[in-house]
């Protein structure tokens, strides 16, 4: 055994029988490990996807953003603790006027190579994002309500604005990772794989091994700029691994290889954290589930739920508490707004369906379907969750036809017409605001808005032009009463993130979903470790 790790903790003797065989057995040879030593000060985490490319440009998986959050810097940072958005690159901003942004860098901020950072830098930056001829992940998304960026001064940028977009702040501060001007230059021509081996970032992390789709090896910064809203980080080094399956997960955290989990499934976290050598932390995940229900007729206008009653019946059919604790579990809660309850603007004060099967079938019966009625419902992912609703809704006599599928089998289907209901979910990108939310489910051109409601998609492109707070709430809150009253689909439940963590590591959960590891510190030593353990010395 790697003699740094086998300090790390005492031997371990099996506490919970849900910890699978594999972890079981590979901690039985840890028997003989001795009292723990200094700590090593490298963080251990496990990805169970892949990293192969440094550069987030090009990507909106969520691995690749959780290590942008280490070694890239953004003109704007999202408040951990608030939720607010912030200056970081930014030294300060200003809108001019509506659709004109005024941004002042901060002083003394360098690249990993030495190099300080320059308007030019943010410049080219953004007028690379925005050239669909690059290919950047952001570039339809930011193009929209971005019109161009000049430089104003050595230190100093302007942003003309396409429109009053709210988010402008947001996107600055999760989409955009400020890049070195020439980056993806080389020769003249256009490299876009220039960064993908050789990140020269901003953050208050640097690279210095990367071994593609195994590992990543980051060092703290020691010229990262003093005033930064991260902080500087507590932990020298953090190694993450890419590590498949949840067996060799629990494994590895339970003998002290690893130190952080993140993702993880409701019972395996309630499992190790009974083992008492781990500790969960339970966030948000920014994430909902839902059940969208055809109240346009796309699927034809002789299609039941085009009728309130029923889709108010199905709302009540559904017992959403009991696949919260039944089958999800871990933190998950039952939601009755169309959005995250953290988001701002996600109003509580609406519609709420209790589970009755029985004024389910009275509304049914006075829809004109007494006997019940025939009903497709499409799913993609969490199968026990799709079937659970599935049951309920043939409980109370509705013949379910349940088709589980691929996700881009779906989404083809959903774009030709042809889905009647479908069991889904929506993360917003960890973004704090319902706009992120509402702006994706429920707007005119969206092939997920089955409601065919003009007053909603009209009211929520009313919300996505206006920076006005007051102004956003109040039509958020008309946007959300609206659905649910109407019933357009079933709210279901928000997600939970789950963190395990070794006990010698303290790590802040975030709100909304996005870990944040320059955040994570080592736990205070217990007293008998900070005296030398004098006990063990008497034995």
């Amino acid at each position: 055994m790697n003699a740094r790790r086998n300090n790390r903790r005492r031997g371990w003797i099996p506490a919970s029988a849900g910890i699978l065989a594999a972890t079981l057995v590979s901690l039985i040879a840890l028997g003989g490990c001795t009292e723990p030593n200094a700590q090593d000060d490298v963080l251990d985490v496990a990805f169970q996807e892949q990293i192969s490319n440094l550069d987030r440009t090009f990507t909106t998986k969520r691995e690749y953003i959780i290590l942008s959050q280490l070694i890239d810097d953004f003109l704007f940072a999202v408040n951990p603790d608030t939720l607010d958005y912030e200056p970081l690159l930014a030294k300060s901003y200003e809108f001019v006027d509506k659709t004109t942004l005024d941004v002042t860098l901060r002083k003394g901020v360098t690249f990993h190579d030495g190099s300080p950072l320059s308007a030019d830098d943010v410049v080219y930056t953004y007028r690379f994002v925005i050239d669909p001829a690059n290919g950047a992940r952001a570039q339809q998304h930011v193009s929209k309500w971005l019109d161009s960026v000049e430089k104003t001064g050595p230190r100093s940028v302007r942003f003309h604005l396409s429109y009053a977009y709210p988010l402008a702040l947001r996107d600055m501060a999760v989409t955009v990772p400020i890049r070195k001007a020439g980056s993806y230059t080389r020769d003249g021509e256009l490299d876009k794989g220039a960064l993908v081996t050789r990140e020269n970032g901003l953050g208050p992390y640097k690279v210095v091994k990367f071994d593609p789709g195994r590992e990543v090896l980051l060092k703290r910064y020691d010229g990262y700029y003093d005033g930064s809203p991260k902080g500087q980080p507590a932990i020298d080094t953090i190694r993450i691994h890419t590590i498949s399956d949840w067996g060799s997960q629990q494994a590895g955290l339970l003998s002290g290889e690893l130190d952080w989990l993140y993702n993880v499934p409701g019972d395996i976290a309630e499992n190790l954290a009974a083992s008492g050598y781990a500790k969960r932390e339970v966030g948000s995940s920014m994430r909902i589930g839902f059940l969208v229900l055809d109240a346009k007729g796309i699927t034809g206008a002789d299609n039941p739920l085009t009728k309130l009653k029923v889709r108010r019946g199905i709302n009540h059919a559904i017992n959403r508490q009991s696949i919260v604790d039944n089958i999800v579990r871990g933190g998950a809660k039952v939601i009755d707004s169309s959005c995250h309850p953290v988001q701002f603007g996600c109003e509580q004060d609406v519609r709420h369906y209790d589970f009755d099967p029985d004024k389910a079938r009275q509304l049914f019966a006075d829809a004109g379907y007494p006997n019940g009625f025939p009903m497709t419902v499409w799913a993609y992912r969490n199968p026990y969750v799709a079937e659970a609703m599935a049951q309920d809704l043939r409980n109370v006599g509705i013949n379910v036809d349940l088709r589980y599928v691929k996700l881009p089998v779906l989404n083809k289907a959903r774009s030709g017409g042809q889905i009647q209901s479908y069991f889904g979910t929506w993360g917003a990108g960890g973004t704090p605001d319902a706009d992120a939310t509402l702006s994706v489910l429920w707007n005119a051109d969206t092939d997920r808005n089955f409601s065919g409601d003009a007053m909603v998609s009209r009211k929520v492109a009313e919300a996505s032009q206006t920076r006005d707070k007051a102004v956003r709430r109040k039509l958020y809150s008309q946007v959300l009463k609206r659905i649910a009253d109407q019933a357009y689909y079933v709210p279901l439940y928000a997600f939970p993130q789950n963190y395990v963590l070794s006990n010698r590591l303290d790590f802040p959960a975030p709100k909304d979903g996005m870990p944040r590891l320059y955040r994570a510190r080592w736990s205070p030593p217990e007293p008998d470790e900070a005296s030398g353990s004098a006990a063990g010395a008497q034995e």
